[in-house]
């Protein structure tokens, strides 16, 4: 790894490399490298692209060395293993140009060479065209020189090679005795690379047919490594998934998925050909040649008919199927009779489907699947070993198999997740052996309960065709004697909420501690896990308690019973084993239930969603299929090649002003249709040219002139007809100048097809989508759009900006529970939009009725909108008509403009409006107004037509769904409400025509396909037009906390990034106006061409410098405080005081300047310093409403999507780089400010990172020591980039920049002090204290001494004592804020800037905030400051962890002192997803 990080594949070895230098040692050292890059999962292949001439030669030399004889060579076993890892990694990178193009030679049809002859001719017997090509292959080779004749036969034969090294290593395992651990990790490595060969259509078309004829898998299941059960544990579990590959439902050659029937056809082909074989050559298989195929395709019958034979007769059947090359007649089988029955049973039994198989699975996991560490590993894998886990690379098979990856490694993720929570509940619950062996709980848990009573009340019959119940109900009865607020977080469990029971049996006596650092399995006797659904609470009399707007019933006692749905598969698989294998009965054991977070829980109802989907005829739109999988030409879907693309676009208001316009369009000559100047106002409509793709280029070679003439645009300027005499009748428009990169993002989206847009940083990703929602929404009224966002904080800021658009709101639906956060009055949601469309309807039968008032019409016509459309139709519509008829010229008379105000019939319903209506200047303009006022006469009644349906529907969840299936033109929600709710939106008959997805990079796989398929298709076809991705793949990929989940498995991969990496056409967005310059310049590296808007560099507050501070920004250098640098209190919980210190002195001393603290956020990269530096605010500037809290004080990762003014930033790390090392993350932490970054880190570390190079080489180019100017206050005059007058003053560590801090608040304190004395506004000190003056300075200085030790363990006396500073100079610094009275700190604001004088009350409002919120944590806690629920990957994982983490936990809860040691425990992981169904404001913040 250190070699790795020190470039040594970079800098001396590739660029050294040749085929004069090439040995043994070098072939191995770039192997090697290679591998580390793969596993720390940075880029592999740059180094070898900038230098690919000795590429084909290196390759070359490793098939050699991989497939070279043990005598001929001296590569040992464990060295054979890593070339075997670096070839599995070129076989992933077909990408790779490079790559590609020698993998080509290995895996293509010439490769079917080492077929043995009949095999090679029964496969090309299959299909005509196949033959021609193997004829044309052969007259090559015929034409080659010997040479290249030996050169291609070596490719050709590699991999039958490879599988011919493998097995002579399998076979060389005995079944008993002691066994190299060498051995076990090669064949584990070779069954690897079998499967990703398998799993990939490019290496598996052909090479899959070489494998079936090598019959491996035969091999494999008949080894003694295979029958070790401990050794060969993980070899198994890869040799399955490696079976159910070869035998995969897919065409090889064509790529096209089989269907169930197919599949029978291929089967019974088989079981027929055998029973021919058998009819026409071996009269002792006469019954099994005549039985039918049902009664013979069982593994048992097959064993019972060929059982018997001698192995040469089993050769010979073999042979005649073209398995095994055919004996001569007196020639004995080579092979022994278990191999050969095992050839010919396990290739002609009947198979199970694989849809059958997943409809069978369990989809709550169990014991044997939560502690299997082959399948779901701890956090601690290190990327060494390989893992019997599915991965997501670029390509799938079909979409069956696309889907089930994805739906195995979310199963996994989410039962690492409910292994935390199981391991953590039981560790708090204590459970011992009584003296008397029972079972008693020594501790308590808040989401955990000890079970009283449990019984099996209902088994349901099977449906047909099915041998599992179709549902299992059981009563689970717990007493609640809790907390209050505990026991109403359990009564309010709801309907389709997942709990788990659990059964212990502790071996621990006794008091005896739990600890977690060992198996928590052994150590509490954990037996079973089964989950369960809640159905709901049972009241007195046994019913459930249905969900309702009814109060729920008080019930008495503290007794509770819970009806929950138990997993039918589950119970028919325990019932089985209990009754086939005399095993004990699950049922009756259960002693634990355990509840879990509602928006962590919602993994069962995503499985459903993925597993119906498998079993419905998914229809993806045909433009997407082939790209959805990863293959044929990426940029098939871009518009640009779509048939059906639309010549003429209304661009509404996207454009300000032509000159805007023809700025969007450089590469285009501009045409108006209307030569006035003066009518060259938006809105416009553009004609874009046409071109199909063959045409064009038809075009290019016939005549080039033509072509270098620029494109024209027809551009119609057209007038938007008014809309009623009324203020609010114009039509809001948009105020921002987009760029032409934009307006091209913008253009696509409103094309058909894929889009996909690149928003870095700052670049208006936002008004975008917006923009192209708009227009999308006033050029196909009749089309509905789908909006999926990643979090709710997201979905909310679209909707605030669809908002300020021309969009009307009855149009809009927001669907899930994040509403509440919009930043507006109006409900958004299903309920919110019902009662916004009936109060509507009042209101506009109201204006009928005042219309029908002013009309004289009797009767009460605005009673229902029946009788409004009655009124419309026969009192409106005919004296429209009638006034029409009297004002509408004829050819020969000159029109009257005064006819027009004087025979309006509506004078008197309009008098409210602004007059006079008519302006009486020309006969066009008043028509027009005119016809105005009756379109907003006439959309009165098209919205009561619309609303009728409301008024028949009586239930607001019937209104509801009408709203939402016919209604709304643009419903939004988030991607896991899509998961969660497919089903249901599916059975409304729920449909849409284009989908934008914003922060599309952040969204799971799965969770960015499923929202395809939310409606049904129509006639085979889905109704998709559009797909509109906007995200940034440069900045962090989405959560996941397994680390072998996300690194092995790469299901961090988001649909998004694949898409890039497979080619796909993207419109990067090259403007970003978030920042300063300078800012940018630390990120923009990483993008193709990111520039600035001109605003970055002429709005004042860019070019003003930063009061106080003499850079813009500053990269610090912190060594070590009394020895010690980073620290880890807990795994991977890192810390680093003296960071955490200076970052908050630098926050002071900003806002001792004037700075507002709501524009200063401080970030940094680890939970644990987080902790850190939320203790060490809360002790320094908690209580002070003079310096107050920052915005946030939050992690990185967590941060992604937001920004603030000025960032303070903590690196942490002093030994090694860590998770920065990963480019996302620094791109993230960069692009964070807008007008100040100052990072803490330790210098000589970071700029050593190869990957960080372009960031750092900027930041180390200014001084490494903290540049001041005291003498300055917020805002400054001078100029970004100016000197000042006077030189800055350095500070040269973190003890002088806390003693500087210290001394420049005493001196505003006593300046202030002085003021107010001399003014009167304070009374003189006496030597009486007053009860509410502050404490004394000893008495501050001992609480602090004593919060010192409760929350910093000791830490920062330990390390005060030892510095140069006496411990209570150190303290002073911090703890003399407190001994001016609180009117002193009240002058300080009037002697300091106004900026000071902000709202002090919301700092120590959110501090009480985090307080009380913190209380739903408490039993989170861990038991003592040393002990964590799990350790946390060297990801810090931020979404999984909770915001609050401030204040004390009630000293009533059951638990120790030392729980409440903040920065030394893990905090608490509400889990990946985050933003579920329930969270209302407690989505994710990236």
């Amino acid at each position: 790894m250190l070699l790795e990080f020190s470039q040594y594949l970079e800098n001396y070895l590739w660029v050294n490399y040749s085929a004069d230098v090439s040995s043994k040692a070098y072939l191995m050292s770039i192997c090697c490298m290679v591998n580390e890059k793969f596993r720390e999962n940075v880029p592999a292949w740059e180094t070898f692209k900038k230098k690919p001439e000795h590429f084909p030669f290196f390759f070359k030399s490793i098939m050699e060395a991989s497939v070279a004889e043990e005598s001929e060579s001296d590569y040992t076993l464990h060295e054979r293993t890593i070339l075997l890892l670096f070839l599995d990694h070129c076989f992933n990178s077909l990408e790779v140009d490079l790559i590609r193009e020698q993998i080509q030679q290995l895996i293509s049809l010439p490769m079917w060479t080492c077929l043995q002859p009949a095999r090679l001719a029964q496969e090309l017997k299959k299909t005509q065209k196949l033959r021609k090509f193997w004829n044309l292959i052969k007259k090559t080779d015929e034409k080659m020189t010997p040479k290249a004749q030996e050169l291609a036969l070596q490719e050709r034969m590699f991999l039958r090679k490879l599988i011919q090294k493998f097995l002579s290593v399998l076979k060389s395992i005995q079944a008993t005795g002691p066994l190299s651990m060498e051995k076990i990790h090669y064949c584990e490595r070779f069954i690897e690379l079998m499967i990703d060969l398998e799993a990939l259509l490019p290496t598996r078309r052909w090479f899959n047919t070489v494998l079936d004829d090598s019959h491996l898998v035969v091999h494999c299941y008949l080894s003694s490594l295979c029958k070790r059960e401990q050794e060969g544990h993980l070899f198994s579990q890869l040799l399955d998934m490696l079976k159910f590959y070869t035998g995969f439902e897919i065409n090889d050659q064509t790529g096209n998925a089989l269907t169930e029937n197919e599949m029978t056809t291929i089967h019974y082909d088989r079981i027929t050909s055998l029973q021919r074989a058998a009819f026409a050559h071996f009269p002792e298989l006469y019954n099994f040649a005549l039985s039918n195929v049902a009664a013979v395709d069982t593994r048992e019958s097959l064993v019972k008919f060929f059982g018997p034979l001698s192995p040469n007769t089993l050769h010979q059947v073999a042979s005649y199927l073209c398995l095994l090359p055919a004996l001569s007649e007196e020639e004995e089988t080579k092979y022994n009779k278990e191999f050969l029955l095992e050839l010919l049973v396990s290739r002609h039994e009947r198979r199970i489907s694989q849809i059958q198989q997943l409809n069978q699975m369990p989809l709550y996991p169990t014991e044997k699947i939560i502690w299997d560490e082959n399948i779901v590993p701890t956090e601690y894998y290190s990327g060494e070993g390989c893992l019997a886990l599915p991965k997501l690379n670029l390509q799938f098979l079909t979409l069956h198999d696309y889907l089930l990856r994805n739906f195995n490694l979310f199963r996994l993720e989410s039962t690492y997740e409910i292994r935390q929570d199981i391991e953590d509940v039981v560790c708090r619950m204590k459970p011992w052996q009584s003296e008397y062996g029972g079972l008693v709980f020594g501790g308590w848990a808040r989401m955990a309960q000890p079970i009283v009573a449990f019984s099996v009340v209902e088994v349901a019959k099977p449906n047909i065709g099915e041998n599992w119940p179709t549902r299992v109900r059981a009563d689970v009865t717990i007493n609640l004697n809790v907390r209050g607020h505990i026991k109403e977080e359990w009564e309010g469990l709801r309907k389709h909420d997942v709990c788990f029971l659990i059964t212990l049996r502790p071996m621990l006596l006794y008091g005896t501690k739990i600890d977690r650092r060992q198996s928590i399995v052994e150590q509490t006797g954990l037996m079973y896990v089964r989950g369960c659904e809640i159905q709901g609470m049972l009241d007195e009399k046994g019913r459930v308690i249905e969900e309702g707007p009814e109060p729920k019933p008080k019930l008495k006692g503290d007794t509770r019973t819970f009806r929950v749905f138990l997993d039918p598969n589950q119970y028919q698989q325990d019932m089985t084993n209990a009754i086939q294998n005399g095993a004990e009965d699950v049922y009756e054991t259960f002693n634990l239930i355990m509840r879990r977070k509602p928006k962590e829980n919602n993994f069962k109802a995503v499985l459903e969603t993925i597993r119906n989907l498998m079993n419905t005829d998914c229809v993806v739109p045909d433009w997407l299929h082939d790209i959805i999988l990863g293959y044929g030409d990426p940029g098939s879907a871009h518009y640009s090649k779509m048939p059906n693309q639309i010549p003429t676009l209304d661009f509404n208001d996207t454009f300000l002003s032509l000159d805007h316009l023809k700025s969007c369009f450089p590469g285009y000559h501009v045409k108006v249709t209307v030569e006035d100047p003066s009518l060259h106002k938006a809105p416009f409509r553009i004609t874009f040219p046409v071109y199909g793709g063959e045409g064009k280029k038809r075009k290019e070679s016939s005549d080039e002139e033509t072509v270098q003439e620029p494109p024209t645009l027809i551009v119609e300027p057209h007038v938007i007809p008014n809309r009623g005499p009324y203020p609010y009748n114009q039509p809001k428009r948009n105020t921002i100048q987009f760029t032409s990169t934009q307006t091209e993002a913008i253009r696509a989206g409103m094309q058909p097809g894929l889009t996909m847009v690149v928003g870095p940083p700052g670049t208006g990703k936002t008004d975008v989508a917006v923009q192209i929602i708009s227009n999308l929404y006033h050029n196909f009224p009749e089309q509905r759009t789908l909006i999926v966002t990643h979090s709710n904080q997201a979905l909310n800021q679209l909707f605030e900006k669809i908002m300020a658009l021309d969009i009307d709101e009855r149009h809009l639906l927001r669907l899930g529970h994040g509403e509440e956060e919009l930043e507006t009055e109006k409900d958004f949601s299903r309920y919110g939009r019902v009662n916004y469309v009936l109060a509507r309807r009042l209101e506009l039968l109201k204006e009928v009725g005042r219309l029908q008032e002013s009309l004289g019409v009797p009767g009460d016509v605005s009673y229902t909108c029946e009788t409004a459309g009655h009124f419309f139709l026969y009192q409106i519509m005919s004296r429209w008509e009638a006034y029409l008829s009297k004002i509408k010229t004829k050819s020969a008379q000159t029109p009257d403009v005064g006819d027009i105000a004087k025979l309006f019939p509506f004078h008197q319903y309009f008098s409210n409006a602004p007059q006079p209506i008519f302006k009486g200047r020309s006969y066009e303009e008043d028509m027009e107004i005119a016809e105005g006022c009756f379109r907003h006469v006439k959309k009165i009644f098209t919205q009561l037509e619309e609303f009728r349906a409301f008024e028949l529907l009586r239930s607001g969840l019937d209104r509801s769904k009408y709203l939402l299936v016919k209604e709304a033109k643009i419903i939004a929600m988030t991607c896991t409400h899509a998961a969660l709710k497919r089903h249901d939106l599916v059975e409304l008959g729920f449909k849409y025509d284009n989908i934008l997805m914003e922060e599309a990079a952040q969204i799971l796989e799965i969770e960015t396909f499923i929202p395809l398929l939310l409606q049904n298709p129509e006639d085979g076809f889905s109704r998709l037009k559009r797909w509109i991705m906007i995200g940034d793949h440069h900045q962090l990929p989405p959560v996941i906390k397994n680390m072998a989940f996300q690194k092995y498995s790469n299901m961090e991969q988001s649909l998004f990034t694949r898409f890039v990496r497979l080619g796909v056409p993207t419109v990067d967005l090259d403007a970003q106006g978030r920042a300063r310059a300078s800012l940018c310049n630390l990120y923009n590296w990483r993008y193709k061409s990111l520039g600035n808007l001109p605003h970055v560099q002429l709005l004042p507050e860019f070019r003003a410098a930063n009061a106080g501070l003499l850079y813009d920004f500053q990269l610090i250098n912190v060594e070590d405080f009394n020895g010690v640098g980073e620290s880890e209190p807990n795994p991977y919980f890192y810390q680093n005081l003296a960071e955490a210190e200076y970052a908050v002195a630098l926050f002071m001393y900003m806002r001792l300047l004037g700075y507002s603290a709501n524009r200063i956020s401080i970030l940094t990269t680890y939970n644990g310093q987080k902790h850190l530096i939320r203790d060490i605010l809360n002790q320094r500037c908690g209580n002070n409403p003079v310096i107050g809290q920052p915005s946030k004080v939050t992690t990185v990762d967590r941060f992604q999507g937001q920004q603030n003014d000025y960032i303070i930033l903590s690196l942490v790390r002093t030994k090694a780089v860590g998770h920065l090392r990963d480019v996302r993350r620094l791109v993230v932490a960069m692009s964070r400010a807008r007008l100040g970054l100052y990072i803490f880190a330790r210098v000589s570390l970071f700029q050593n990172c190869f990957e960080l190079t372009p960031a750092f080489s900027q930041l180390t180019a200014r001084p490494m020591q903290l540049h001041i100017l005291p003498s300055e206050s917020f805002p400054t005059q001078r100029m970004n980039g100016e000197m000042p007058p006077y030189p800055a003053q350095v500070i040269k560590n973190m003890p002088e920049m806390a003693m500087f801090v210290y001394n420049m608040y005493m001196h505003m304190m006593r300046t202030s002090q002085q003021y107010h004395h001399r003014q009167g506004l304070l009374p003189p000190p006496t030597a009486t204290r007053d009860k509410n003056f502050a404490a004394s300075h000893d008495e501050e200085m001992e609480v602090e001494e004593q919060m010192s030790k409760v929350t910093h363990g000791g830490q920062m006396d330990r390390q005060a004592k030892q510095t140069e500073l006496p411990t209570d100079t150190v303290n002073k610094v911090w703890a003399g804020s407190d001994t001016i009275s609180a009117e002193a700190g009240k002058g300080v604001k009037e002697a300091t800037d106004n900026a000071l004088a902000e709202n002090t009350n919301k700092a120590s409002q959110d501090k009480h905030n985090t307080v009380e919120n913190k209380s739903h944590l408490e039993d989170k806690v861990p038991e003592t400051g040393s002990e964590v629920k799990e350790p946390m990957p060297q990801t810090e994982m931020d979404s999984m962890e909770t915001e609050e983490s401030t204040g004390q936990v009630d000293s009533d809860n059951g638990q120790t002192p030392e729980d409440n040691v903040e920065h030394q425990k893990m905090p608490d992981h509400p889990g990946r997803d985050s933003d579920s169904e329930y969270s209302d404001n407690e989505g994710p913040e990236d």
